[in-house]
């Protein structure tokens, strides 16, 4: 089954059938303990929870016990999915520079915390395949020339010519490190200096995360996500990004996936422009299920704060949502920045810099990415996405208003939607926690009291706006079969500061309008009669009849006649 995927890796015969006879006793030994099989389908009900597993914390508590309590009280109603982001023990990047890949963090708790929340909920785990720390095992054993890790990463001459490689980062490539003997090892490292990447050139290697990923299968993940994964596959010469081998690992990992965990989704998590990013769908049924949408939270953030919607509905007649087999995992923030490469192509980059000047004067804070020519550009904005969306000026009306214009958007969309911890709190910038750090990314992260943040989310305005009518949001959407993630989407003609398009599965039809500009306009509504999905109540147009909608007002009315 896996010979000639590892023939397009390799192109040596014999070890393809020597290593695809050693990953089928892998898959062997792993359904003999019967790990879980995931849900064979998504549904309208399906919304993801994007967190730490140290979110919320209490005195002498695993914080993954004090998550469950918080999950259970606010979050249970709402999230079918939890995606915790690393939970293993790391040395940087907030988990994203892994020590151990199958070791809980011990402020976390144990694997047995994992199984708890997974009895609550499925749960999404991050595979972070293209790096791991540099104080892992791993690579202490390759420093220290044990030769069972001697080509498990990648080291070069300084001189080597690297100008080629796609660069995410203005860090040098390589990185130097001192073996046991006191020689220098220049080693490649794409995103940090305690991030080494993994050299998949080696067979080794692979079967090696092959074991890691068979792990989390077992462990419970009905959910994979491939952090980083563009990068994977190493050519000089070549951007080193989205390379053929690359897309033929991902197939193997969809492969074994489908043998062992029959229903297990692969995500694939490439922060680069649409037509690069939707390629990891590969033929509808070879690569990733679902590939994160990262054009959505810039082009939406564009939008509203210019109050213009002519990009956004330019961009959103271009996406194809024809396929049942394959969707988008929508979002709008995560743990990291904004992306800007993903807009690179459809928003002019005059646009692009434009915005970043005046977040970058309202308080957000910018990384930067090396381009080819030696000049830089910007990677990505950082901040909450509340606050991205806002004025330092604005009223937490205005706030609120604009924040729950923008997700109103997010979860109408054909895909799966997901939303980031901060979103969910309606959480504003952590300055402090950039200062403690020195890390940009430190501004949208912040972690929680649990008695604390309970009680901001009783007495704080904003707080308690933006969780009570974004969950009331999701439980309006999770009833409605139109917003099923592979229902048909009609984006309808409107003025530059309404999007709106209607949503349709089988005889349910919803159409969906939004204001996202920040003064009062008129909507014609087609003749027909609606119910409105927030108020209950039921509007008759005999005729064509014009609506006024307030800045960033938003309705979702489902046809009735």
């Amino acid at each position: 089954m896996y010979t000639k995927l590892l023939q397009a890796i390799y192109r040596d015969s014999d070890l393809a059938e020597k290593t695809a006879s050693m990953i089928e006793q892998k898959v062997s030994v792993y359904q003999q303990k019967k790990g879980q099989a995931g849900k064979l389908h998504w549904d309208e009900e399906d919304i993801f929870l994007i967190t730490y597993g140290d979110q919320f914390f209490e005195e002498q508590q695993p914080t993954l016990r004090t998550f469950k309590k918080f999950y259970q009280k606010y979050l249970a109603d709402t999230f079918r999915v939890v995606h915790f982001l690393p939970f293993f023990p790391y040395t940087s990047d907030d988990g994203f520079s892994v020590v151990n890949y199958q070791a809980i963090n011990d402020r976390l708790g144990t694997w047995e915390d994992i199984e708890e929340m997974r009895s609550e909920t499925r749960l999404m785990f991050d595979f972070v395949c293209n790096h791991m720390s540099a104080e892992s095992t791993w690579f202490q054993e390759y420093l220290n020339l044990n030769d069972t890790y001697k080509d498990f990463f990648i080291d070069l001459p300084l001189d080597t010519d690297t100008s080629s490689v796609t660069r995410p980062r203005t860090s040098p490539l390589l990185t130097t490190f001192i073996d046991k003997n006191g020689k220098e090892k220049h080693v490649w490292t794409t995103f940090s200096e305690d991030q080494v990447d993994l050299n998949f050139k080696n067979p080794e290697v692979l079967l090696k995360m092959i074991d890691i990923l068979l792990f989390y299968l077992e462990k419970g993940a009905s959910f994979i996500r491939l952090d980083a994964v563009g990068f994977l596959w190493k050519e000089l010469g070549t951007s080193c990004i989205h390379l053929p081998e690359t897309h033929k690992i991902i197939q193997l990992f969809r492969a074994i996936a489908d043998e062992a965990a029959p229903g297990t989704v692969l995500i694939t998590e490439t922060n680069v422009p649409h037509k690069d990013n939707i390629s990891y769908f590969g033929n509808g049924e070879n690569e990733a299920q679902m590939v994160y949408q990262f054009s959505l939270p810039p082009l939406t953030l564009q939008a509203i704060r210019s109050g213009n919607t002519s990009k956004l509905k330019e961009w959103l007649k271009t996406i194809d949502f024809a396929s049942k087999k394959t969707t988008f995992f929508n979002f709008l923030a995560s743990h990291d920045g904004i992306g800007l490469n993903p807009v690179r192509g459809i928003l002019p980059e005059k646009t692009i810099l434009e915005l970043v000047k005046q977040l970058k004067k309202e308080g957000a804070r910018v990384n930067y990415k090396k381009n080819p020519d030696g000049t830089t550009s910007p990677y990505e904005i950082n901040a909450t996405y509340l606050d991205a969306l806002s004025s330092p000026t604005d009223t937490t009306e205005w706030r609120s208003k604009r924040f729950l214009a923008a997700h109103s958007f997010l979860v109408t969309l054909p895909g799966v939607p997901a939303i980031y911890i901060q979103s969910v709190l309606g959480s504003r910038n952590d300055y402090k926690g950039v200062e403690k750090t020195g890390e940009n990314r430190k501004i949208n992260r912040q972690k929680f009291l649990l008695a604390d943040i309970e009680k901001e989310l009783q007495t704080d305005p904003l707080r308690t706006a933006v969780y009570g009518e974004l969950t009331q949001m999701l439980s309006i959407r999770k009833k409605e079969k139109a917003f099923h993630p592979n229902s048909l989407i009609y984006l309808l003609d409107s003025a530059d500061s309404f999007i709106s398009f209607i949503r349709e599965a089988k005889e349910e039809k919803v159409l969906v309008i939004h204001n996202f500009s920040n003064q009062s306009a008129g909507y014609l509504l087609p003749k027909g009669d609606y119910l409105d999905l927030f108020s209950g109540q039921i509007i008759h147009c005999s005729q064509e009849r014009k609506l006024i909608f307030q800045p960033y007002e938003y309705m979702w009315l489902k046809i009735i006649k």
